[in-house]
């Protein structure tokens, strides 16, 4: 089992400023599966894909995610996981501006422990992969979108995750090069047999990648469907 999550709760303030984000969330998704998210702004699907990549922690309930209880992990532990086990490719490309293209990507690499000379080739096979070995000495601001979103894949990718988490990656794109960045990460998943958590409000989208939908409405699981 990749991911396992029961009864996950997610809560936010308190008495009067309370918001319940997630409320009793139980999910189980498959080694390999792919799996869409599928919800209104507001109903939870990204808090979900935030607790299922380490960068936030439930308010009550259990969660197992790659092998790993993320309730029992110290704040190191959280890192090393969100380095190796999952890779998370935002709409936003989350790209460190004043680093070069190649620099990014080696970014969990360093987390990870390997070594400067590891990394680096691998960031550059990486790059290379996506289609960007001419471009990764540029800084985010000398790439367009897209190229930024291709990097922000090949660093997502570099580590080899066994779960991809994927919070809208073609939102900001046109289409033609939103196909190719999905592309990228079917590749990955189909290669390295890969789970995929695919948060989207895209139905084409989700019916084409996945073959799964979890539908969210505020905060609860409405249905789950092949």
């Amino acid at each position: 089992m990749a991911i396992r999550a029961v009864e996950v709760w997610k809560v936010y303030g308190a008495k009067d400023a309370r918001v319940e984000a997630l409320q009793g969330v139980s999910i189980e998704v498959e080694e390999g599966e792919r799996v869409a998210l599928l919800g209104k702004s507001g109903s939870g699907k990204s808090t979900l894909l935030n607790l299922l990549g380490g960068l936030d922690r439930p308010s009550s309930g259990g969660l197992r995610v790659g092998g790993h209880d993320l309730d029992r992990l110290s704040g190191r532990e959280m890192a090393r996981f969100r380095s190796t086990t999952v890779g998370i490719i935002f709409q936003s490309f989350n790209l460190i501006p004043s680093r070069s293209a190649v620099e990014n990507v080696e970014l969990p690499m360093i987390f990870a422990g390997r070594s400067p000379r590891d990394r680096r080739a691998a960031a550059r096979r990486a790059l290379e992969a996506v289609g960007l070995g001419a471009r990764m000495d540029h800084r985010p601001d000398q790439l367009s979108g897209g190229e930024s979103q291709r990097v922000a894949v090949a660093r997502a990718l570099a580590n080899r995750p066994r779960v991809v988490l994927a919070d809208e990656p073609t939102g900001n794109l046109d289409s033609q090069t939103a196909r190719q960045v999905m592309s990228l990460i079917l590749d990955h998943v189909h290669e390295h047999a890969a789970t995929l958590v695919l948060v989207t409000h895209d139905e084409e989208l989700a019916a084409a990648c996945t073959e799964r939908v979890i539908r969210l409405v505020d905060g609860r699981i409405a249905a789950d469907t092949p």
